[in-house]
């Protein structure tokens, strides 16, 4: 009886543990996927990519200079990206969010289809097959979505698909303050 008494322990301790956590993800009070970021108040990395429409193009992040803007990091392969979509369209066309959109690990022809179909919200779309910029990032899923302000620095991060509510959460007040400085 001893023998089975420690492994049933460890087991109930573990479903115990799993019960909790999967209580908070429920009640929206964790995410396993909010991991901190060390770029919050630090200035954003730089990228040049290939425009993804047109690959004779650069998308650079220094091009954005002077203006508050989101980075979005996604894929066709993200079934996340596809829930988010339809609210970048929103934010771009009816808030007049500037979006810069980098494609991640991507196949560029369905990165397109998917654009063509579901419609672009982003100024630029930048390629990044191999993931040479959004290392520098620390971006490790998509979507990741950052807010950089007019000086270049990151002011928000969020892992996850773009809602109104973390629009609200997060982000808002950063446009807010945007407009309101001349």
């Amino acid at each position: 009886m001893t023998r089975a008494a420690l492994p049933l322990a460890i087991f109930l301790a573990m479903a115990g543990l799993f019960w909790y956590v999967l209580g908070k993800m429920n009640e929206g009070e964790y995410n396993p996927r909010d991991v901190p970021t060390q770029f919050i108040g630090r200035e954003a990395p730089a990228f040049s990519l290939p425009n993804l429409l047109d690959p004779t193009k650069t998308v650079s992040s220094t091009a954005m200079r002077g203006r508050t803007w989101l980075l979005n990091v996604w894929g066709t392969w993200c079934p996340e990206c596809w829930k988010e979509h339809e609210y970048l369209l929103h934010l771009a066309r009816r808030e007049g969010v500037p979006i810069i959109g980098i494609n991640w690990r991507d196949d560029a022809d369905e990165a397109k289809a998917m654009l063509a179909r579901m419609g672009n919200p982003f100024e630029q779309v930048a390629f990044d097959p191999h993931s040479d910029a959004v290392i520098d990032w620390g971006v490790y899923g998509a979507p990741e979505t950052f807010l950089i302000d007019a000086e270049g620095t990151v002011r928000e991060k969020h892992t996850g698909a773009m809602t109104p509510t973390v629009w609200r959460e997060k982000f808002v007040s950063h446009f807010a303050s945007a407009k309101a400085t001349p």
